[in-house]
């Protein structure tokens, strides 16, 4: 694939980010775009390596050689069929997947992987820009309808997928713009929402109908919808977030992670007005959690002003490098800084949080920590234990609790249809067999995080195409969805 000898003369490009200092004034995306002839280059380093590792180590499976190989040809349109065979919406993975393929490139083993996210954003920005993105209105109409609960990736896809094979779809969504995570949870400077809207109205053009502000099993009991529907599919996502209960929990000034960066999301969306906004102008900000959603907070924190930030770990610092004899083609554990950590703050490892500390007014003012230690038992099962003597105190105006997600919220609409769940807390249903998605109510399939999990974006879409071929093969007795 691409230039035989590409990965010999050509190194990897990847793109670059806008400077820090103008970055952060503003909530837009500071990517800057690589030009056609440099991706050219890269798609040209994608190499003959005869097993895709890349293929079989994205969710979507992917069919990246191939995309590879079209771009080095400057086949922008081609690539982007075959960018759309698999996957609904690339300008989102292409945007906040952290690129599994690329760690199991075979390029990798020398750190200089294909800049495989990079060619797949290019490709559909390029095609949006081109006007070559157009609805695909089904000529075929089965008469069935289908709920989908929840908008966020898998809910989409889903929907996406199932009008597209001529069914009659409505998506229910209980906040006022459509989008779930993408749209509220993940900051516009990850992910602009004009590039959300443009899907949602692609997909009404298809046929797909909207219905905001509806909470099923609040507003509306979910029992309508299986009596109304031949289908319902639950695409909730995994919304009940972990808790840190210690002494002071109940202090002003703590906030789940989603909390906060919601609140700032409709404010930058014009949702509602800056009064409602959890400002952390001028507050000494910690947040409690390293993942994605940490990161979050890092950079809302950042670009409202903050004081400082400060991110507490309680695992230990990841190695800088991780040994590829042992590692690779999996996603390896190492150290990763996102570009909200480059903006501003410190990072502590290995430290647990034991209290939080208030003033007469019960206001959050600092966090009692102490180091840990990990260490295996005599099974390898990891251990934690504290570090006597190593307590210290962390500064606090506003702390977010960005340690995930244990399961879907039960309360109202899991629990009026008295569903099935897994040992987790998540809706039971299998991935494969001849009931695929389908859970312990014969009309009700489910999918994405509230099926499996918080997960990424890439397995939420992965996950809705899948359950929406298992429910039109349930509807019709076969499918033509891939």
């Amino acid at each position: 694939m691409g230039k035989v000898t590409g990965f010999m003369e050509y190194p990897r490009e990847e793109r670059a980010y806008k400077d820090i200092s103008d970055r952060i004034k503003n909530y837009s995306e500071f990517v800057i775009a690589l030009p056609n002839t440099e991706l050219q280059r890269q798609g040209a380093r994608c190499m003959d390596c005869g097993i895709p590792f890349c293929h079989a180590s994205c969710p979507l499976n992917n069919i990246i050689p191939d995309w590879n190989h079209l771009v080095y040809e400057s086949d922008f349109k081609s690539a982007l069929e075959v960018l759309h065979s698999t996957n609904n919406f690339p300008e989102f993975t292409g945007r906040i997947c952290p690129a599994p393929c690329e760690a199991a490139c075979t390029l990798n083993i020398d750190d200089a992987p294909v800049t495989i996210k990079t060619i797949e954003c290019a490709i559909i920005d390029q095609a949006w820009d081109n006007e070559l993105v157009m609805p695909e209105v089904s000529e075929v109409k089965t008469g069935k309808n289908i709920a989908v609960v929840g908008s966020g990736p898998a809910g989409l896809a889903c929907a996406q997928q199932l009008c597209r094979a001529g069914h009659n779809v409505t998506v229910y969504e209980k906040a006022p713009v459509i989008g779930g995570l993408l749209r509220l949870g993940i900051p516009d400077f990850k992910l602009e929402k004009k590039i959300v809207e443009r899907r949602v109205q692609q997909m009404r053009a298809e046929g797909v109908s909207f219905k905001t502000n509806t909470h099923v099993g609040i507003d509306i009991k979910v029992s309508e919808l299986v009596d109304n529907n031949d289908c319902v599919v639950l695409t909730g996502g995994s919304e009940q977030p972990r808790d840190l209960e210690i002494a002071g929990r109940e202090l002003s000034g703590i906030y789940f992670a989603m909390e906060f960066l919601k609140a700032n999301s409709k404010w930058v969306q014009g949702i509602h007005e800056a009064d409602k906004v959890i400002s952390a102008k001028d507050k000494k900000v910690v947040v409690i959690g390293g993942g994605d959603t940490g990161s979050d907070c890092i950079g809302t924190a950042n670009r409202h002003g903050a004081h400082s930030v400060t991110q507490l770990e309680i695992m230990p610092k990841p190695p800088e490098k991780e040994d590829k004899a042992l590692t690779w083609p999996d996603w390896p554990h190492k150290m990763r800084t996102s570009s909200s950590q480059e903006e501003g703050g410190e990072r502590l490892w290995s430290a647990a949080t034991k209290e939080f500390i208030g003033n007469d007014d019960n206001q959050v003012t600092a966090i009692e920590c102490v180091k840990v230690d990990w260490h295996k038992d005599a099974d390898g099962s990891w251990l934690m234990s504290e570090v006597e003597g190593s307590e210290f105190t962390v500064e606090a105006d506003l702390v977010t609790l960005a340690m995930g997600f244990l399961h879907p919220v039960h309360e109202g609409m899991l629990n009026e249809l008295r569903l099935e769940l897994d040992g987790k807390g998540n809706v039971k249903a299998k991935a494969e067999g001849k009931y695929a998605y389908q859970t312990s109510v014969e009309k009700v399939f489910a999918a994405g995080d509230m099926r499996r999990g918080q997960s990424l974006v890439v397995h939420a879409i992965n996950e809705g195409r899948r359950c929406a071929k298992a429910v039109d093969k349930f509807l019709m007795g076969t499918t033509n969805l891939i």
